[in-house]
Order: C-alpha cells, then sequence, then structure tokens
C-alpha cells in the first residue's frame, strides 16, 4: 500500500470523525442548553442565548428553579406516576407483545394469517382516530376499587386506564414477529421432542436468545409512556393520576419564568436519557441486525 493511499485513508476517517463531533454537537446543544438554563434566572438565560458561554457554569448559577418547581406543582408525584405507568407496559407489554408474536410465527392455527394482517393493518392507524371510541369503552368498563373492595364502573383517573388500553403494541408485535421468524425451526422441534411445550419453548427457548429486540422494544413502550399526552389529558382529571406530560402543560400555566420551565423539563428528560443510554448497545445490536436481515 503506498503511502499516499495510506494517507488519504487516515485523511478520509479523521474527516468521517470530525462530521461525527459536528453532528453531535449539533443535535446534543440544545438538549445542554435545556440542562443549562434550568440553572439560571430567566433574566440570564436570555442575556446568553447568543453567546457560547452559554453552557459554561458560572457565579449566576443556583438550584432556585428546581426548589420553586417542587413548591409550584406536584413534581414528585407526577414522576412516580409516570414511572409507575411505563414501567408497567414495559414489563407487561415485553411478555403480551412477544407472546403473540411468537404463536404468530410459530404455532399453526386456524385465522393466524387474518390475525396477522390485522396486526400490520394496525401499524397504519393513528391513534387519534381510536382515541374516542376507545374514551367511551373504558368510562363503561368495571374494576375492583382496592381501597374499598367495591366494583366500580368507569376507569377514568386513574393509573391503569393509562397503560392498559397500550399493553398491546401493533409495532411491537410485529417486531417480534419478524426476530422470531428467523429462529430456526429446528432448535423448536428438538425441544418438542424433549417433552417441552408451546410455553416451555416461548419461555425457556425463544426469549432467552432474543435480547436486543427486547430491549428495543422496551425503549420504544417506554418512550411512548413517558410521553404519551393526548390519553392521559383525555382520561385524567385530577391530580392523583396525572402523569409528568400533563403536569408539564400544567406548571406552565403556573409559572412566567423559563429558568423554572426549562429546570422541570430537564428532571423528565432525564429518565428517558438514562433509560436510552442504558441499554443502548442492544438497541445499536438490534437496529444493525435488522439491517444486516433486510
Amino acid at each position: 500500500m503506498s503511502r499516499s493511499t495510506e494517507g488519504a485513508r487516515v485523511a478520509g476517517r479523521l474527516l468521517h470523525v470530525a462530521l461525527m463531533l459536528l453532528a453531535g454537537v449539533v443535535f446534543a446543544y440544545p438538549m445542554l442548553f435545556m440542562f443549562a438554563a434550568g440553572f439560571k434566572p430567566s433574566e440570564t438565560i436570555f442575556a446568553d442565548l447568543g453567546s457560547p458561554t452559554a453552557l459554561i457554569p458560572d457565579a449566576s448559577w443556583t438550584l432556585d428553579n428546581y426548589r420553586a418547581m417542587f413548591e409550584k406543582g406536584a413534581i414528585g408525584s407526577y414522576l412516580f406516576n409516570s414511572g409507575v405507568v411505563s414501567l408497567v407496559t414495559v414489563v407487561a407489554g415485553i411478555f403480551i407483545n412477544s407472546a403473540a408474536a411468537f404463536a404468530l410465527a410459530k404455532l399453526k392455527w386456524r385465522g393466524q394469517g387474518l390475525a396477522l394482517a390485522i396486526v400490520i393493518g394496525l401499524l397504519i392507524v393513528p391513534f387519534e382516530v381510536l382515541a374516542i371510541p376507545l374514551l367511551l369503552i373504558v368510562s363503561k368498563l368495571p374494576w375492583i376499587d382496592i381501597a374499598t373492595g367495591a366494583v366500580v364502573v368507569g376507569w377514568l383517573d386513574t393509573l391503569h386506564v393509562q397503560f392498559m388500553p397500550f399493553l398491546a403494541n401493533a409495532f411491537c408485535v410485529f417486531l417480534f414477529y419478524q426476530f422470531f421468524k428467523d429462529v430456526p425451526d429446528e432448535l423448536l422441534e428438538a425441544a418438542r421432542m424433549d417433552g417441552a411445550g408451546a410455553l416451555t419453548i416461548y419461555l425457556r427457548v425463544v426469549l432467552p436468545v432474543c435480547k436486543p429486540v427486547i430491549v428495543t422494544a422496551a425503549i420504544i413502550l417506554f418512550l411512548g409512556m413517558w410521553n404519551q399526552y393526548l390519553w392521559p389529558v383525555m382520561t385524567v382529571h385530577t391530580s392523583q393520576a396525572r402523569t409528568v406530560m400533563v403536569g408539564l402543560q400544567q406548571f406552565y400555566g403556573r409559572t412566567t419564568q423559563w429558568g423554572e420551565i426549562m429546570a422541570y423539563a430537564s428532571l423528565i428528560t432525564l429518565p428517558v436519557l438514562l433509560f436510552f443510554l442504558a441499554f443502548q448497545k442492544h438497541f445499536i445490536r438490534s437496529v444493525v441486525g435488522a439491517g444486516i436481515k433486510g
């Protein structure tokens, strides 16, 4: 290999790294500005708006915005509610959607093709089309009040109304289905010859080999539930079951200080960022694997 060829290759790599760093700065700057603005008074935020020092800590940085945020809004309750709704959706949704995909991909039963067609069809139906009919349904469904043990009618103003309709997710079902189609049938037949039933094969053979797609589905479900706004606005009208996104709109009406609003936005963004960073390796592996198979 000649020196000119090697030099061109090194120059290409350096250019690639430089472009990646530039893209990273462009995409990360708004989020970093938001986090920095959460520690500043409103007048300082606008004074630093066009300055490169906007992200550099100085004497004006303070925790007053975070103190005011907790005083003016029930942010702790909102975070707890969103955490419960999101985590229940992730845990239950992974099992429900993967089980449905396993039945569609690896079991033989009447109406299998029609069921798969319905799942694919649901991918193109926007939630706004289903919101009103779904609201009418959940407002008439019975539920057992844990505090009193009595049967009550209607799911409105509860935590479970915010996740029960979304445990089954057509996109996640199709995601698992595409992955399960590539699992060798010989592996399942070997398990059946050892006396394993469909449930045992699903739990002990199929699920352990699909960690990347499980993480991908978990990220999709978590982001969808944490950022959900329309459905909670329609079904929750009291602060006891309110989640962070609806709480942000309520908090915005209680303050005119942009520093406090930025602090609130930073706090509700942090769990999403940490969740993604914790599982990004498996997520990227899943995306790369899907690209190779495609």
